[in-house]
């Protein structure tokens, strides 16, 4: 086992052998989703976001920090790809928020191949992210340890879908093209420069539990989730408060000399945010 996997698998607390089959996938998705969280701290802080391996790796498993899809996609494709699987990155155009004109290619995920079958994976689309690979199959209803998802398809289009409050609702767009590391680069570069990126505007996080709950965080409210419901609902006091959970819900690392950063720093940046009601991608 390459020292990156050993140091990866103690991360995210793997302790089973990683073999290319569906349960291996399945439960490694999961552990990435419980274990490191989605985050979008560095384009608040604001600091540049690196999408090399090493850089990836010093900053979400050697830092104990999170990150959003094209560092958490762009970790575990490498994860994938080492253990045996045959992966590759997407890219699609977010419409939760069912924007007027059609969006850029601004989200990374994966396509995984398996045993004659095709699986989606992707453990970077904030609050709700897949927490389990799905078959690259139109109209079938599937079910994760967090929801249920089903892909539509028209032509070479596909879109993920999630139940969520009683309907289906669209969260991005995609094909099966082949894509290269500069187009990710290209679509990093536009989520955390980009003067109407929400990414720059609001201080969002998620930690998905292994009992189907999961934690959010926007700017400075809190909230437990189990299922649809919000079990626990707090707004924090202030950047020291933030700070505590941070570390204490979210497991993240602040000490660390390059990715790490300080309670004053935090404090600066939080300054002007407002509460926002929704958190994810």
């Amino acid at each position: 086992m390459s020292p990156f996997l050993t140091a990866y698998f103690a991360r995210t607390g793997w302790q089973q052998p990683a073999t290319p089959n569906i349960d291996t996938l399945r439960g490694l998705h999961l552990h990435h989703n419980c274990s490191i969280p989605f985050e979008n701290l560095d384009v608040v802080l604001p600091r540049e976001i690196q999408l090399d391996e090493e850089s990836v790796q010093d900053k979400l498993v050697t830092a104990r920090r999170g990150g959003y899809c094209f560092e958490q996609n762009g970790l575990f494709e490498r994860v994938l790809r080492e253990v045996g699987f045959t992966v590759r990155s997407l890219l699609g155009r977010v419409v939760l928020a069912n924007p007027p004109q059609m969006p850029p290619r601004t989200h990374r995920l994966l396509l995984v191949e398996l045993n004659g079958e095709r699986w989606i994976a992707d453990v970077g689309f904030g609050g709700q992210t897949l927490t389990a690979p799905v078959r690259l199959i139109a109209d079938l209803e599937q079910p994760t340890p967090h929801g249920m998802y089903r892909l539509q398809n028209e032509g070479d289009n596909w879109a993920l879908q999630v139940h969520h409050h009683d309907r289906w609702q669209s969260m991005y767009q995609f094909d099966l093209a082949e894509q290269h590391f500069n187009d990710y680069v290209m679509g990093n570069f536009w989520s955390a420069h980009w003067p109407q990126s929400h990414f720059r505007h609001h201080l969002l996080m998620c930690r998905h539990l292994p009992e189907g709950g999961k934690l959010t965080l926007t700017n400075f409210n809190f909230t437990r989730w189990q299922g649809a419901l919000a079990v626990e609902q707090r707004h924090l006091a202030d950047a020291a408060e933030l700070y505590q959970v941070l570390q204490e819900q979210f497991g993240l690392g602040v000490s660390d000399p390059k990715n790490g950063f300080s309670l004053a720093e935090l404090t600066a940046v939080m300054a002007g945010f407002e509460t926002h009601p929704q958190a994810g991608k």
